[in-house]
């Protein structure tokens, strides 16, 4: 007979205690990173705003059960909304990633760290009515951004050696975490309970990434992060109540994470939790694209121009070459019918094929009226990939960090144009400068989608204004996004 199991409750996984202890006890010293997470919290938010216009998420939005008061409740900017901080968490998260345009992070593992705020706000609104109900101080949104900056950290360090979807997890699953740790730190759990939080999100149900893939690529994916952020609010005020945590939750043997999810291999870290990834986070400035075209939809918008000025059309091009890095093979070279929108942002061809033809990509180019255009699909079906392995080696460089995509087009007459090559997008670290004026600017034009002149002005004025905006009560500074 084999030895008894022992049931004697062990301390708690490394991982827990490590998470634990940066969410209660690290203090975030780094200007940049606070410069950064202004910036972050306006785009974020700003993507929400845009993605109001399209019914296709605004559907999803709202009470679980129509008509549902929640005095109290997280307001849900851009709408009348004010919901219970769960379904608030759910709805500003679906609003923030369904148009795949608020930041990204890429590593072993990709995702887009901002997924976070629909807990973060939410909670933080929530809290913040509930103390003035009860004559207490609101919080700030100085702690929303150091909650948003936590939760960027988690997320993204947890990625940089741990690949998910290699296992076929989806990237989500580091939002429930991240959510999770940071918000049960915001609703007052202690250490303990921040530990036991953190393991339940672990032992919860983990999505698939199915619904990212050809041939089941669908809408989910623009909701998934919602839905992970919103149950990490939930399970933070499971924990709250003292339910207890799982502490072997990733080492047990055969029922734990490692052994049951993860191919029995532990986590690996390169570096400790401080405020990098906001730091390095890449924004998605210029088009709502899979993060991995988006220096293949720079150098295309530059071959637009030089088509014109050649006085050539798409029928004169027989190919096009894209030499790029493994993970945008592996995710978004997509050939054969494209079904939804969602199946089309995750085609690196059509966004290539859309700026070819047109000179611009947005979020409506992904919908049926634009994709019928019989000229997409021809110029799609010329475009092929070819992995660079250089361009491979420097996307996972830690000091790099490139996106790496170069375009060759040979035309039918045997010319070829000289190549392309973007490295860098301009929501990179390294292209910070010059892409920030432009990220304001975008944040102007989705504010203008949904708000008066006034409005606008008053919602700007506040975010330009970092010590203002740090200093101002988290539910003031939602009622400003009030219709």
């Amino acid at each position: 007979m084999g030895a008894h199991i022992s049931n004697v409750r062990p301390d708690p996984d490394k991982v827990l205690v490590d998470i634990a202890n940066y969410v209660t006890k690290f203090d975030i010293k780094s200007k940049e990173a606070y410069e950064t997470a202004r910036y972050c919290l306006m785009d974020t938010l700003g993507c929400g705003l845009e993605a109001l216009e399209y019914p296709a998420c605004t559907k999803l939005l709202g009470p679980i059960v129509p008509g549902t008061v929640v005095p109290n409740g997280a307001k849900v900017p851009g709408t009348q909304l004010q919901l219970d901080p769960v379904q608030a968490a759910f709805n500003i998260g679906a609003m923030i990633r369904w148009l795949d345009f608020n930041d990204t992070w890429l590593a072993a593992e990709w995702g887009h760290p901002s997924d976070n705020l629909g807990g973060i706000l939410a909670t933080a609104d929530w809290l913040s009515r509930t103390a003035i109900a009860k004559g207490k101080q609101p919080l700030t949104m100085r702690d929303v951004l150091t909650g948003m900056i936590k939760a960027h950290e988690i997320q993204g360090v947890m990625a940089l050696e741990n690949s998910f979807n290699r296992v076929g997890l989806d990237h989500v699953i580091l939002v429930k975490l991240a959510s999770t740790a940071v918000v049960a730190n915001m609703i007052g759990c202690s250490y303990d309970e921040v530990v036991n939080a953190v393991s339940q999100a672990f032992v919860d149900g983990q999505s698939m990434r199915t619904y990212r893939h050809a041939p089941n690529t669908g809408s989910r994916k623009s909701w998934a992060a919602g839905d992970a952020t919103s149950r990490a609010v939930r399970l933070a005020l499971i924990t709250k109540t003292g339910e207890m945590g799982y502490p072997s939750v990733l080492t047990a043997k055969t029922w734990g994470f490692y052994d049951v999810l993860f191919k029995s291999n532990e986590f690996k870290f390169q570096r400790k939790f401080g405020s990098y990834v906001m730091e390095q986070v890449l924004f998605k400035i210029s088009f709502p694209a899979e993060f991995h075209s988006q220096t293949a939809v720079e150098c295309a918008m530059q071959i637009h121009a030089e088509l014109n000025k050649l006085g050539k059309k798409a029928e004169d091009i027989k190919k096009i070459t894209i030499r790029t890095h493994e993970a945008c093979i592996r995710i978004i070279d997509k050939k054969g019918p494209l079904n939804n929108p969602a199946d089309r942002d995750h085609c690196i061809q059509y966004m290539v094929a859309v700026p070819i033809l047109f000179g611009r990509l947005t979020a409506s180019d992904y919908e049926d009226n634009i994709a019928a255009d019989p000229r997409i699909d021809k110029l799609r079906d010329k475009i092929v990939c070819v992995e660079d392995k250089q361009f491979t080696k420097d996307y996972h460089d830690p000091d790099k960090r490139s996106i790496a995509n170069a375009l060759t087009v040979e035309f039918n007459d045997g010319k070829k144009m000289k190549e392309i090559v973007c490295e860098y997008p301009i929501g990179h670290k390294r292209r910070r400068k010059e892409g920030m004026p432009v990220l304001v600017e975008k944040f102007k034009t989705n504010l203008a989608r949904r708000f008066p002149a006034k409005q606008q002005k008053a919602i700007l004025d506040v975010c330009m204004d970092a010590k203002k905006l740090e200093a101002m009560a988290v539910n003031e500074f939602v009622d400003l996004f009030v219709i």
